[in-house]
């Protein structure tokens, strides 16, 4: 039998994940910037590792990061809703499942043979991702407009609840996507495939994928 290549990732999934990275990228340097203006905790981030420049650069890239990261998402969640994405792909997620994978990955053992299928942890990974996404921009409204989204932020503390709420999901945002680089530097195809969409599938016997 001879090698075949099967597509991987949809355009739309490619070009949605392409732009929420560069988005990311403009809110969590533009962010680093307006945190040192009033931060939360005794310590400040590298001027270095900042956009903007001064506070009120930063709070105009931040914008431009926040509505390109919320009219992206949205329209990532309608096709991940409307094309079955998300049930063939992130679901369901089995949190017995999610451990077994973790444990394997802190042994050593990371295998990703078909790169068409998600293991539990990488599942329940990107559904966190998606979730943590959804608090940054909701607690964002609220520290953008407290009086405006009053609403919204009665349920996370009001401003200053909108502030740490704000500061934990970007830190574990930036988490994950430490945790996903290094990922992809372990398994180097992925990086192929998103940029692609497709990879080569080594005939049975032959070796597994390429």
């Amino acid at each position: 039998m001879e090698d075949h290549v099967v597509k991987v990732h949809s355009l739309a999934v490619r070009i949605t994940h392409w732009v929420n990275v560069f988005a990311v990228l403009i809110m969590v340097l533009s962010g680093w910037r307006i945190y040192n203006a009033a931060p939360l905790f005794p310590f400040s981030f590298p001027a270095g590792l900042t956009l903007g420049g001064w506070l009120a650069g930063a709070l105009q890239w931040h914008f431009v990061g926040m509505w390109l990261l919320t009219i992206n998402g949205l329209c990532y969640i309608a096709y991940g809703v409307c094309s079955g994405h998300f049930r063939r792909r992130l679901f369901p997620v089995s949190p017995a499942e999610v451990i077994q994978d973790v444990k394997a990955a802190l042994r050593g053992r990371i295998t990703h043979p078909d790169l068409r299928f998600y293991n539990a942890a990488q599942r329940a990974a990107y559904v966190a991702a998606i979730v943590l996404c959804v608090v940054l921009v909701v607690s964002g409204l609220v520290l953008w407009k407290p009086v405006q989204f009053h609403a919204l932020g009665v349920f996370i503390g009001d401003y200053e609840g909108a502030r740490y709420a704000h500061f934990f999901s970007m830190a574990a945002l930036v988490t994950f996507i430490a945790i996903h680089v290094v990922m992809v530097l372990l398994v180097p195809r992925t990086f192929a495939a998103m940029v692609t969409g497709r990879i080569r599938l080594r005939a049975a016997g032959s070796g597994g994928p390429q």
